[in-house]
């Protein structure tokens, strides 16, 4: 086994052991906007059929800390029956910046990829467009934010426990 994947394999045993022993999630760690707000208020199942749309007040409900609005009633009662299917993942952070460099960044909602059925959400800006950078080096990325995300988790758990 080579050493990144044995490391990743430690952060995974760490991570889990952190999990059942001090009963933390990582929907617990999602990146909230004004008033708890996820996404910007976009619709996270919608991402899944392909579209990024601004969820409607009528149609909200909350998930831990956060508030999540949807375009449908389908949407969140889709949401509702099983959100861990639709939450993005590294807590709706930019992935390419996690696994860049372990940072959080926030998103442009409307920047996007579903990957193997899990949501990617990037930062944009005019001059730096990071879904693009990710798509390049997707796996190599990947595996660096997985271990980033676990370590950030597990500094953070840590941290609250003090």
């Amino acid at each position: 086994m080579c050493y990144s994947k044995k490391l990743t394999y430690l952060y995974f045993v760490l991570f889990a052991f952190n999990y059942v022993a001090f009963g933390q999630s990582t929907e617990m760690h999602i990146h909230l906007g004004k008033a708890n707000l996820a996404l910007s208020g976009y619709d996270v199942v919608a991402y899944f059929h392909h579209t990024a749309v601004k969820g409607n007040t009528k149609f909200e409900a909350m998930h831990h800390e956060g508030k999540y609005r949807f375009s449908s009633l389908n949407n969140k009662l889709l949401f509702e029956k099983n959100p861990k299917k639709y939450l993005p993942q590294y807590g709706g952070w930019c992935a390419y910046a996690m696994g860049y460099s372990g940072e959080k960044v926030p998103i442009d909602p409307e920047s996007y990829t579903i990957e193997n059925g899990k949501l990617y959400l990037f930062y944009k800006s005019f001059f730096n467009d990071t879904k693009a950078k990710w798509i390049k080096n997707i796996s190599d990325l990947k595996e660096k934010a997985d271990t980033n995300w676990n370590t950030l988790l597990i500094n953070q758990n840590h941290e609250n426990k003090n």
